[in-house]
């Protein structure tokens, strides 16, 4: 078999139509889960901005088979793929690459043309059914600027914050696709420190930006995932919005940590880019001192050079670029947070997801979270419409996008949206 990573060639060309700048060329080969009208979801990959069907392919004999499930092959969300681990992920991404390029055979790209089905026609859909969902806290740019905020300026990094990724329990159910509206939520929270807490719609909603991970087959309960292994149990990853109440998290997190002010919403994107795709792009993180303890330690590279960008768009406005990071950034590893979660026999399964946390640079800029950006309300961002935020307003809509750029090709993840809906 060909090399997987050849489907990277910077040099490679396709047969389809690819608009400059595009963030799926065909070294990208993504992986997503929609349905046309009046038709059931299914998985499909994408090249610029055609969609295109895998389970024609299949039927076509053009893709292997999910193993064992030949009657439900690339139907509904993509767990049965993950089911089969990431090499069969990687086979599937390095045949697709094949059936495109442009020494496809003319007979080849005419049953694949088959396939075909223009992004614009799909209604995107969650690309797994999220059995488990974990949010980190790995941003130490973040942890610093909420440290200096609600504790003391000159530690603001709780003690175990450089010893381990630390991590939350989320709501899987209320995760949902880009496009999807969130609604405001009610919930208690104190607006005077010296009265008693009121009910009410969060007075501060925040959006977080975040990358997070899909899994392939995890570990069995008892057993542990190595560092050394972790990155083969990752599918691939997705942007994430994971919305916040500000007002109702200070209020509750004391002191078992994020309830309400959380499970409210989560805004993922519909293309889950592999690791496999991102590989160019490999870099190392940021120094870790203290060095972790034995089963958190890794060689070589484990972080990836992805710009992230975070633009609000009122209800009757302009949009404006209100923040730029990069998943660089991040002080633990996505290698290094599934190794944690495991250590102590926690089981993960095909589809969970597993949140970066915010991801802020050490600029203001960069800073992935209003809360950080307006400084907890005290420096209200001028929008371009010349409007001012402190926090979320009913009727904006968030976008988040992310690409990473090498050598003339640009991976992307294309974007995940959501407008904010009044409080009921």
């Amino acid at each position: 078999m060909a090399n997987p990573l050849s489907a990277n060639d910077p040099k490679l060309t396709s047969w389809v139509t690819v608009p400059t700048g595009s963030d799926f060329p065909i070294q990208n080969i993504p992986f997503g889960v929609g349905n046309t009208a009046g038709t059931k979801s299914r998985a499909f990959t994408r090249i610029g901005d055609t969609a295109i069907d895998l389970r024609v392919l299949w039927k076509v004999g053009l893709i292997p088979e999910v193993d064992g499930q030949e009657n439900a092959s690339y139907m509904g969300r993509m767990n049965c793929v993950l089911r089969c681990g990431r090499p069969f992920v990687r086979a599937l991404r390095q045949r697709l690459s094949e059936l495109l390029r442009n020494e496809a055979a003319p007979e080849v790209r005419e049953q694949v043309a088959k396939a075909f089905v223009p992004v614009a026609e799909l209604i995107m859909d969650l690309p797994v059914d999220v059995g488990d969902y974990t949010d980190f806290y790995s941003s130490r740019e973040h942890a610093t600027n909420v440290g200096k905020m609600f504790r003391d300026p000159a530690n603001a990094l709780l003690p175990n914050w450089l010893h381990l990724p630390v991590g939350y329990h989320g709501r899987a159910s209320s995760i949902v696709p880009s496009g999807v509206p969130v609604r405001r939520p009610n919930g208690q929270f104190k607006p005077d420190p010296n009265a008693p807490p009121v009910f009410g719609p969060t007075r501060q909603l925040d959006f977080e930006l975040e990358v997070a991970f899909i899994t392939c087959p995890g570990n069995a309960l008892g057993e542990r995932i190595p560092v050394e292994r972790a990155e083969e149990h990752i599918f691939g990853l997705v942007l994430f919005n994971d919305w916040s109440a500000r007002d109702i998290q200070a209020w509750e997190y004391v002191p078992l940590g994020p309830f309400l002010g959380k499970n409210f919403g989560s805004s993922m994107s519909p293309w889950v880019v592999t690791l496999d795709a991102l590989e160019p792009f490999r870099v190392a993180g940021p120094e870790q001192d203290p060095e972790p303890l034995p089963y958190l330690r890794t060689i070589g590279p484990h972080s990836f050079d992805i710009a992230l960008e975070v633009a609000l768009t009122p209800e009757e406005g302009p949009e404006t670029t209100i923040c730029r990071s990069n998943f660089k950034h991040m002080y633990w590893s996505m290698a290094q947070q599934l190794a944690h979660h495991t250590v102590n026999g926690c089981n993960v399964r095909c589809g969970d997801v597993m949140a970066s946390g915010t991801i802020s640079g050490p600029e203001p800029g960069s800073y992935g979270s209003m809360l950080e950006l307006s400084w907890r309300g005290t420096k209200p961002l001028t929008l371009a419409d010349g409007s001012e935020r402190k926090f979320i307003a009913d009727g904006d809509t968030v976008i988040m996008r992310g690409h990473a750029e090498r050598n003339g090709v640009r991976i992307g993840f294309g974007e995940v949206r959501a407008q904010v809906l009044p409080a009921t």
